[in-house]
């Protein structure tokens, strides 16, 4: 296994927002490489801003995105788009086309890949079906299967072009407790086996106590802490962190 000396994405004093409305400022945190990162905070604070920042989506009004030491920001268009090809994302909503199969769905970003051929895209659209659990469906369309199997083909698709980091918005928002954890599960073990770098963001206690080993909590438009969620959670004397990370049941105790 490679070991890996810099963060693979470094924010410096990052503000962004739309117009005149910052919605984040200054901030600064590092995402290592095999990190399973949350990008954590109360509703409205800016978490998928921050994201779409990252992933290269909303240019930030000051500051840098470094990916692995480049700043995305400070390329040329053609430039970003490039490494931005080299993410995996999941969105919120699974984003699926209805009028494709799900391994339709999972083979098209394959297919605008001029260098990947259609025998190896049939191959890696099996592959990827097989690592979530979905070997048998790939001729189902989306309404034929349930929300967390929806879940599960974004995952496969986000991981078609066999990136090094996923970028998830919400995975498990609309999933039942047992299906976010399931979803939880296969996440956490893409990672272990592939060291497949993962960022999310997500509210869900569950998943962020369970499988986020570095996060960054947003507070006041601006960090509040980062570290391991556990770790925050021994040490902040934030009031907000503190009832965020158990819900309030130290406050209610």
């Amino acid at each position: 296994m490679i070991k890996h000396t810099e963060p693979f994405i470094r924010i410096e004093d990052m503000t962004v927002g739309y117009g005149d409305d910052v919605v984040v400022q200054n901030i600064n945190f590092t995402i290592n490489h095999g990190d399973i990162f949350v990008i954590m905070g109360m509703s409205g604070c800016g978490k998928s801003t921050i994201l779409r920042s990252v992933i290269g989506l909303v240019r930030p009004k000051s500051g840098r995105v470094l990916v692995e030491g480049t700043d995305i920001w400070s390329l040329s268009n053609e430039e970003r788009a490039k490494i931005i090809k080299t993410f995996g994302i999941s969105y919120q909503s699974g984003a699926l086309f209805s009028s494709m199969t799900i391994g339709e769905n999972i083979a098209l970003p394959m297919e605008m890949e001029k260098n990947i051929s259609h025998k190896e895209i049939k191959r890696r659209t099996q592959e990827k079906l097989e690592i979530v659990g979905l070997g048998g469906y790939g001729n189902l369309y989306p309404s034929e299967v349930s929300g967390g199997m929806i879940k599960r083909v974004a995952l496969a698709r986000a991981m078609a072009l066999n990136p090094h980091i996923l970028f998830f918005d919400e995975p498990s928002a609309g999933l039942d407790p047992i299906r976010s954890a399931e979803l939880d599960n296969l996440i956490k073990q893409i990672n272990q086996k592939t060291g497949t770098t993962v960022v999310m963001v997500t509210h869900e206690l569950q998943t962020i106590m369970n499988i986020a080993n570095n996060s960054v909590y947003i507070f006041n438009k601006t960090v509040g802490e980062t570290g391991a969620p556990q770790t925050i959670l021994k040490n902040t004397k934030n009031p907000e962190i503190i009832d965020f990370l158990t819900r309030g049941q130290r406050r209610i105790k």
